[in-house]
């Protein structure tokens, strides 16, 4: 669990979060002997993005997580002395290693790729390599942007995706050939900007694709994940398409359809882990606030993630969060801190979760036409880094008009996770403020049961 003071509602309690200081993009999910590892940028000496860590929690459930000793630490003198940048985490022949981005003090957005062996079976102690795999971009494409290497087996070999961006202002996804750890060889560009499709679902703001991530779908389809960076971290999209090889151990990724990951103003930089039968994926949601407190940036929850027939996403919460509910459901009253809620609405309906004097968090549902609005008005703030200043213009989110529309309400303090049917998610951080009350309520033709989340007590 992540600890928080009882007196502070806005710090969550059940998500992976350092106990202080600064997190952001999750690195490495990883099963290993029984046990989920889950790795975060961190800095351990203030919450400030600067000198940036491998933070480390493990879990044997998804639902409860353990803090462990710093994973990473930048080597003085080293390729990563200016800080252990994201990556992922892959089994080599029995060893669990790290693949991560190393930065120097000069390095202007061009990092470096580096390696770290675990050094024992609950991979607390890692080793890092003392010379870097990569240790410069391709040349010949005037890349200024090059940073957080993904690993992947393809067609019996093993390959790995660089996000990047170029002089002229495409953004792309590099590849490489690495079935040898220690040996890599760039193939190509798996993707770029200028493709129709991808231009289509992320538009041509970004800059760059950072976090590049990969994952099969059951019908023989991938799923390309990027986070868009317009000079901040700008949002995330998905493409879904076919990986295609070309040439001597090269590939290419043709996409069919793509859209936004998430509708919210506060998710980036998501990290996946493909298992037997499904994959889970965690993204950072940083602080929206305007004065920093002692603490900064909190995981998502877990989330299953996979594709429809027509190739649009489908995403659903982990099963394992219901570890976390209370053995009874909420009764009337007030609203804790942290909870999960089903509505299922039969007709138009709006549930109220927090209100003060300036207004209502709400959520309205429109079963006949498909849409579900969360309207956070009353809880304004200027832009900030990444949000592209909205303010607190409410979000509306379509999905397939029916007799009854479903969403889950996963709230923990600030952090808000809404899960409109299995089709899209919306992550937003709204801070309680003096006088502001957490109370449930519902207008319209719905059913409704919600849980406290709790510590877990078996399993």
């Amino acid at each position: 669990m992540s600890p928080a003071a009882p007196q502070d509602p806005n710090a969550p309690r059940f998500r992976v979060r350092p106990p202080a200081n600064w997190l952001n993009d999750p690195n490495g999910p990883f099963r290993w002997q029984g046990r989920y590892h889950l790795f975060y940028q961190y800095n351990p000496a203030a919450p400030v993005h600067a000198n940036i860590h491998w933070g480390h929690a493990s879990s044997p459930d998804l639902a409860r997580w353990e803090h462990h000793p710093i994973a990473l630490t930048p080597t003085p003198g080293g390729p990563d002395e200016a800080g252990c940048w994201s990556g992922c985490v892959v089994d080599d022949d029995g060893t669990p290693t790290a693949v991560y981005t190393g930065v120097g003090h000069d390095h202007t957005g061009l990092g470096t790729i580096c390696l770290a062996r675990a050094a024992d079976p609950l991979l607390v102690r890692w080793r890092p390599e003392p010379a870097p795999v990569v240790s410069a971009p391709p040349p010949g494409l005037d890349v200024v942007m090059f940073r957080d290497p993904f690993v992947f087996r393809h067609a019996g070999r093993r390959h790995a995706l660089v996000g990047a961006g170029l002089a002229d202002g495409t953004a792309s996804v590099l590849v490489y050939d690495c079935d040898d750890l220690t040996d890599w060889r760039f193939t190509g560009v798996l993707l770029d900007g200028g493709d129709p499709v991808a231009a289509d679902a992320f538009g041509d703001k970004a800059v760059g694709w950072e976090c590049p991530q990969l994952f099969r779908t059951g019908d023989g389809d991938h799923v390309l994940v990027v986070s868009l960076w317009d000079g901040d971290p700008c949002s995330t999209g998905y493409l879904t398409g076919r990986l295609i090889s070309e040439g001597v151990a090269g590939l290419r990724f043709e996409p069919r359809t793509g859209g936004r990951l998430d509708h919210g103003r506060d998710f980036y930089a998501p990290a996946v882990l493909q298992e037997d039968g499904r994959t889970l994926l965690w993204g950072w949601s940083w602080e929206a606030r305007d004065a920093p407190g002692d603490w900064a940036g909190v995981l998502t929850a877990p989330r299953v993630v996979g594709t429809r027939p027509d190739g649009g996403l489908r995403v659903l919460p982990a099963p394992e969060l219901e570890l976390l509910r209370a053995p009874a459901p909420l009764g009337a009253g007030p609203l804790p801190v942290s909870y999960d809620l089903e509505v299922t609405a039969h007709d138009r309906t709006t549930v109220t979760l927090l209100r003060s004097a300036r207004g209502r968090l709400t959520i309205r549902l429109d079963p006949r036409h498909g849409t579900v609005t969360l309207d956070r008005t009353g809880w304004p703030r200027a832009g900030r880094e990444g949000a592209g200043g909205e303010g607190a213009a409410p979000v509306t989110v379509g999905t397939a008009p029916d007799a009854r529309l479903t969403v889950r309400v996963l709230v923990d303090g600030s952090l808000l996770e809404l899960f409109v049917a299995d089709r899209a998610t919306v992550t937003e951080r709204v801070y309680q403020r003096p006088g502001d009350v957490r109370e449930l309520t519902v207008e319209g033709d719905a059913e409704v049961i919600g849980w406290e989340l709790v510590p877990p007590t078996t399993g």
